[in-house]
């Protein structure tokens, strides 16, 4: 039997691995495949890494934070065509997620999928690459990196791709890229303005009005504009208006022609060819209040042309505005309210929306939306400016107290207008008056304090407007208006500040203002804006003017020197020299301070009391030694006395007599004689009544206002002087007597050589240790210097309507200058000289006329 032979087989190559198909539901195991060097393998990990991300956006997490992201990256750019296409396909899908994207941006992926976007990719690729961008694009930085890396261009391109996705993503991502403005530019140097166009012919929604936002961005800059019109951009655009089917397209195509509408080249072009009116029929018409607002927000953007105006005037663009401020929508009241604040720079439309529109737009100032408000209130500030009649005319609509109103409202432009409005009203005096009486005043403190710079200008100009009537001052300042007007004055912008100074203009009118103006340190901010060229104004030095010539004796003291038209009146007293700067107390400060040895102060006050008093107590005639603290004493007896007591109504009420009880508690403790068993028995009655009393009496002080003490010497050098004075014929003759008048009331004339021996500075002490006060009431003083009688001559010159200066001097020197008309030279008759300025002499030889300038009038002023 022959041996059987064994045929041996071949083994298979050693570095050959059988095919083995793997499956595998972890998202992990997928991962790790992406680092395969089979094209096969990588694809189909793509695939299925595709298909997870699609599930949703916490798989795209679950990939991120497998470190999917990072093999995907270098698979975008594998050389294999499959691979690549997968590849693309998750990052297009993962991009959508913030996290991933932040991802991509580290990588600087856009370079690496810009080139996906090449022609010679499948058209899938294209899809997904531009829809990755598109994700991209929403961030700032990775638009810049799209556009430097060129990506705009094959966008571009692909707008004209056969497939809707494509375009979908590729508009999608030039929208967000043309947020830029440099891109914008490329946009239209890279004529896309055409392929844009064509897209609106898209049966596809989404790709239409992608196409109109992006044209809503681009048609911002006028270059567009032109482009848009010359390639027909407008009929387009009226076509998708026009077109029912497209109405949830109308609101972004109104957006584009609103842009359009801003050249005037385009404005004609629409009205031409009929457009216009179809426009505004549209907005009338429609029942979309988006369309209706946009279609208002066109015509404001319109109408910032003068012609544009003139040409939606002809169109009766008024009615159009009107009907929609009736809409129920806010968003277009709001709108057309802004947009008749345009239309009012054309004076044919002011007027037509005056007749039309003020009703409506004062009615909308009472709407609860914030933007409603607002809009109402610029529309009604634009149509009142300048136009008397429509200013009337809101006053008609009962717009005032609406108006007042919004003066607390949330926003800053609405308070502005308001305050505008009303400033334009005030300018008519009925007007005026009729704001006034609804409490304007107490209203305008809060836009005072403000702490937008707009707010606090116009309302500083409504103070200025309404201030000028003494109610209304009184008013400002009960209510606290003047501190954060003076505040104001500190303001950095020249508008705040130059509406501060002219409303602290109008309110130191009066004395009262005046003073306490002065008091929160307006006068010492008014100086210090007048010294800087830079933070001068118009009104600032009138305000500082103003404000001295109502506070006569803070001018006096500070500037030394008072003119004709400033008329001394009651209450005015003379400090001395201060330096800028320095404040005087009031005269109730000056008069509670202790007796020092300072310059005394020189009161003016002629005025009777209010009320009949006791003369013999309460008169400064000479012939009585009670000083200012008397006077408070006999005020505080008088006012305790005029009380009946809890007490004292308790014994009325019982039958007993009150008499004894009402004149005790007047008394001091311990000065009451009663019959000692009874006082013996009530001891504690009789304390607490004088307990009750003693609070009462301080009550009641509290509540009496401080006067200043009545000077009835003075009171009597006035009517003696109008008797002996006021009968004189010519102004000279007047001046003369009053001057003797004066100078004989102030120890007479005095040698010049014997000036040293006129002992007029003990006779003050004596008189200011007697009342036991730094002021010193002028009629008090019989021994009077320079300064004395020129004070003097001054006070009763004012009362009985002689015009004179008063100047004050140095080392105690002071004067009065009058004007007067010198006689004709002879031989000359009807010649009306101008009149000539003389220092009058008070204390040599008084009533001399001394020529300003003379030697004569400086020897007596200087030495």
């Amino acid at each position: 039997m022959g041996k059987k032979v064994k045929k041996e087989v071949e083994p298979p190559p050693k570095d050959v691995f059988d095919p083995l198909s793997i499956e595998s539901k972890k998202a992990a195991t997928v991962v790790l495949m992406l680092n395969s060097p089979e094209e096969e393998v990588l694809a189909k990990a793509c695939d299925a890494i595709y298909k997870f991300a699609s599930k949703g956006d916490e798989n795209k997490v679950t990939l991120l934070g497998l470190g999917a992201v990072e093999p995907l990256f270098k698979l975008v750019s594998h050389e294999d065509p499959l691979v690549r296409r997968n590849a693309t396909m998750v990052f297009g899908i993962m991009a959508s997620n913030n996290d991933v994207r932040k991802l991509l941006r580290e990588l600087d992926v856009t370079n690496s999928v810009i080139a996906r976007l090449a022609p010679e990719e499948d058209i899938v690729v294209h899809e997904f690459a531009s829809l990755c961008l598109a994700h991209m694009a929403v961030e700032y930085t990775s638009k810049v990196q799209i556009f430097e890396q060129g990506g705009l261009e094959p966008l571009i391109r692909l707008l004209s791709s056969p497939d809707p996705d494509v375009k979908k993503n590729s508009v999608e991502c030039i929208y967000h890229l043309v947020q830029d403005f440099q891109s914008r530019a490329a946009v239209r140097e890279l004529n896309a303005i055409p392929a844009l166009l064509e897209l609106l012919k898209s049966e596809y929604p989404v790709v239409q009005l992608l196409a109109l936002k992006t044209f809503g961005v681009i048609s911002n800059d006028r270059e567009t504009r032109i482009i848009l019109r010359e390639n027909q951009g407008l009929d387009h655009l009226f076509k998708i208006l026009e077109t029912k089917e497209f109405n949830d397209l109308h609101v972004e195509a109104l957006a584009v022609v609103a842009n359009c509408l801003e050249d005037v080249d385009t404005m004609q072009l629409i009205q031409q060819t009929g457009g216009l009116k179809k426009l505004l029929s549209f907005a009338e018409m429609s029942t979309i209040p988006d369309i209706q607002k946009n279609a208002a927000k066109a015509i404001t953007k319109a109408a910032y042309d003068p012609e544009n105006r003139r040409i939606l005037h002809e169109e009766e663009i008024e009615k159009c505005l009107v009907t929609l401020l009736g809409t129920d929508n806010d968003g277009a009241k709001a709108a057309a309210s802004q947009a008749i604040s345009a239309m009012c720079e054309s004076l044919a439309s002011k007027d037509a929306f005056g007749i039309q529109g003020i009703p409506q737009l004062v009615q909308l100032l009472s709407s609860e939306n914030e933007e409603v408000k607002e809009g109402a209130a610029i529309a009604l500030a634009n149509l009142t400016t300048a136009s008397p009649n429509n200013a009337s005319a809101v006053a008609e609509a009962e717009g005032i107290e609406p108006l007042i109103n919004v003066l607390s409202a949330k926003r800053d432009g609405t308070v502005a207008n308001a305050a505008t409005v009303l400033t334009n009203m005030a300018t008519q005096e009925p007007l005026r008056f009729s704001i006034q009486s609804r409490g304007v005043m107490n209203a305008i403190v809060e836009p005072l304090q403000s702490t937008n710079s707009l707010v606090q200008s116009k309302a500083a100009l409504t103070v200025a407007a309404l201030g000028c009537d003494a109610d209304a001052r009184t008013e400002l300042k009960n209510a606290g208006g003047l501190e954060p007007l003076v505040k104001l004055l500190h303001s950095k912008n020249d508008e705040v500040r130059r509406n501060a100074c002219w409303a602290v203009m109008v309110c130191a009118s009066d004395e009262l203002t005046a003073v306490e103006l002065c008091r929160l340190g307006a006068l010492d901010i008014l100086e210090e804006i007048n010294l800087s060229t830079g933070r001068k104004n118009n009104f600032s030095e009138g305000a500082l003017d103003k404000l001295l010539d109502n506070n006569l004796s803070q001018k006096y003291s500070q500037m030394g020197y008072l003119s004709s038209s400033n008329i001394i009146t009651d209450g005015f007293y003379d400090y001395g020299q201060v330096k800028p700067g320095v404040k005087l107390l009031s005269l109730e400060e000056l008069n509670l301070q202790e007796l020092n040895d300072h310059r005394a102060i020189i009161l003016v006050n002629a005025k009777l009391p209010d009320v009949a008093e006791d003369k013999s107590q309460d008169r400064y005639d000479g012939r009585t030694t009670s000083s200012s603290s008397s006077i408070r004493k006999s005020s505080k007896e008088r006012a305790s006395s005029a009380v009946v007591s809890p007490v004292e109504e308790k014994q009325e009420s019982s039958g007993r007599s009150p008499s004894s009880l009402s004149k005790s508690s007047t008394r001091e403790k311990g000065s009451r004689k009663g019959k000692g068993k009874k006082e013996e028995e009530k001891p504690k009655d009789e304390e607490e009544l004088q307990t009750m009393s003693k609070i009462q009496q301080e009550v009641i002080l509290e509540k009496v206002p401080w006067l200043p003490p009545f000077d009835s010497i003075l009171l009597d050098y006035v009517m003696d002087a109008s008797k002996i004075i006021l009968p004189l014929t010519t102004t000279k003759e007047q001046v003369v007597a009053l001057a003797q008048f004066v100078a004989d009331k102030m120890g007479g004339p005095i040698e010049r050589d014997k000036l040293h021996e006129f002992s007029w500075e003990l006779h003050i002490s004596e008189i200011e240790f007697e009342l036991k006060c730094n002021v010193v009431p002028i009629g008090k003083i019989k021994k009077g210097t320079f300064y004395h009688r020129a004070l003097l001559f001054k006070v009763i010159a004012d009362r009985i309507g002689i015009g004179c200066s008063l100047v004050r001097g140095e080392y105690g020197r002071a004067w009065n200058e009058v004007k007067l008309v010198d006689d004709s030279p002879q031989g000359i008759t009807g010649l009306l000289l101008p009149p000539q300025v003389y220092i009058l002499d008070l204390m040599y030889q008084p009533g001399c006329l001394m020529k300003q300038g003379s030697a004569e009038a400086d020897h007596y002023q200087h030495i």
